[in-house]
């Protein structure tokens, strides 16, 4: 079967699980509808992150997204900016599907990864936990067609957050990783709170590339 997509691409994302809600419209580009859902994926763990795919109508009949089908999908991690009702721009994230597959059997182990090539765009957040474990978080600029750019949110722990600590804006990265969900509680003044999800890729392999790699090869591992 030929893939559209490819790990020499800047973004490459794999997931497979479970579809839990059928596909809702979401916009349209040139006559081409796109549509939304969410697929549910097993961690090794007994926990799951919930990750959202968009899929083009042209793609294969919407009438195969059923609730509970296993699913396989393999193309890009995006990002888009969207208005809220209070005109603040929230960032969404999704996997952008380019091949879609349907297997007859559940396999056994969820498919959950995503390589990324791109460049620090804000200054990492080096920390620690009250345990002394180490996190960072930055958010990556990866370059798409047309002069777009997706932003992906990343976090590394370990070794790998020590090592991105040391990054600045503007240095390029390698990353691969798992896309995960994350559910937090926004509270407001008046004492409320909201359940929010947010998704981020867990960084399990991060390489600095040096302005002369293509003449020399150089990278810097953490």
């Amino acid at each position: 079967m030929n893939i559209v997509g490819s790990r020499s691409d800047n973004n490459y994302a794999s997931v497979s699980g479970v579809i839990i809600d059928k596909p809702v419209f979401s916009h349209e580009v040139y006559g081409e509808g796109f549509y939304c859902f969410n697929v549910k994926v097993r961690r090794l763990s007994d926990s799951f992150d919930t990750i959202p795919v968009t899929v083009s109508e042209r793609l294969t009949d919407l009438s195969e997204y059923q609730i509970g089908r296993g699913i396989e999908v393999e193309g890009q991690f995006r990002s888009y900016n969207s208005a809220t009702p209070g005109n603040a721009v929230r960032l969404l994230l999704t996997v952008f599907a380019r091949e879609v597959r349907f297997p007859e059997e559940i396999p056994e182990q969820d498919t959950n990864l995503v390589e990324l090539n791109g460049f620090i765009c804000k200054p990492p957040i080096y920390r620690t936990t009250p345990f002394n474990r180490e996190i960072a978080d930055f958010l990556l600029a990866v370059n798409r067609g047309y002069n777009k750019s997706d932003y992906i949110p990343c976090i590394c722990w370990g070794r790998n957050a020590r090592f991105c600590g040391k990054r600045v804006v503007g240095d390029q990265v390698r990353i691969s990783g798992r896309m995960q969900s994350r559910i937090y509680q926004k509270k407001f003044p008046d004492g409320t709170a909201v359940e929010k999800t947010v998704y981020e890729v867990s960084v399990a392999k991060i390489e600095f590339i040096r302005k002369d790699e293509d003449a020399s090869g150089g990278t810097e591992r953490a």
